[in-house]
């Protein structure tokens, strides 16, 4: 493993700025920010790092905020896919110095820190699971939310363009508020998409062992729905509630599938109240 561009002076970065980290030949962007407990933020398909701005703000002050563009995704280069972006956020984490932090996961990001708490129980110290898809073995709930054997032949067919025009029309992709920052801001992520994993091979979509039972992770959980998500997912999101031992299940209200960027301030309100209680190094 093979370092890339890193803060120097025992401490997080002051500035926002983007990061590199280089893994397996490939090279991460990623940002840190902020002093306190340790909160790594993990985005969604088609998204990137930034799709967590309106929370940096509000955390930072209390909490040292990592996130990273998973392979594939944002300015990151590599192939997609869940097995690599475990291994990749717990080697940032070591990049980093970090022992012990708060994970937090949108929609397929959701698969990344649960596979993650299972694989270094030691290293999680709670976990966010936001719009998460259907994470119970064989489930099938929330299997027909993204058509991608059309969205694959759409961009053989008509190219990425069509792709994301298209996209940007479905539930999981569609913002309700009309704050023009949110609204520009998904805009421009999902203008960066590159859809590697639209043109290359199938993405995995677990990690690189079968995961445990849900009712085996003991961590401190906390599982989120958008008051309008899609059915499916807010039936997967009960599910999910109830299957994990130490969970709580909280919905944000006036937002879909991108609570964060729907309604960021009740949102915030519910994270950061949530990770002041678990979000410590001896939690």
């Amino acid at each position: 493993m093979t370092a890339g561009t890193k803060h120097r002076g025992g401490g997080p970065p002051r500035q926002n700025a983007d990061l590199y980290f280089e893994r397996d030949g490939v090279r991460l962007r990623y940002r840190d920010v902020g002093n306190g407990p340790a909160v790594l933020l993990v985005h969604g398909w088609t998204l990137d790092l930034d799709m967590w701005d309106l929370q940096v703000c509000d955390l930072s002050p209390t909490f040292r905020v990592v996130r990273f563009d998973r392979r594939g995704f944002g300015l990151s280069s590599g192939q997609p896919g869940i097995a690599r972006d475990v291994a990749d956020a717990g080697a940032l984490c070591r990049h980093l110095g970090l022992e012990r932090v708060a994970c937090i996961g949108m929609s397929q990001g959701a698969r990344v820190v649960r596979d993650l708490a299972a694989a270094e129980p030691a290293l999680t110290s709670c976990l966010v699971l936001d719009g998460p898809p259907d994470l119970r073995p064989g489930g099938i709930l929330t299997l027909d939310d993204i058509p991608l054997a059309d969205y694959r032949a759409l961009v053989t067919a008509r190219g990425i363009e069509a792709f994301r025009h298209r996209w940007a029309e479905h539930p999981l992709a569609s913002l309700r508020t009309h704050n023009e920052r949110a609204r520009q801001l998904l805009h421009t992520m999902l203008c960066r998409y590159p859809g590697v994993d639209l043109q290359g091979p199938t993405t995995d979509t677990g990690g690189g062992v079968a995961p445990e039972p849900l009712e085996e992770l003991r961590v401190r959980a906390l599982v989120i729905n958008g008051q309008h998500d899609l059915e499916s997912r807010k039936q997967a999101g009960r599910m999910l509630a109830q299957a994990l031992p130490r969970c709580e299940h909280g919905f944000i209200p006036d937002a879909g599938h991108l609570p964060n960027l729907d309604n960021p301030q009740a949102y915030n309100t519910v994270l950061r109240t949530f990770l002041e209680r678990y979000a410590t190094a001896h939690s």
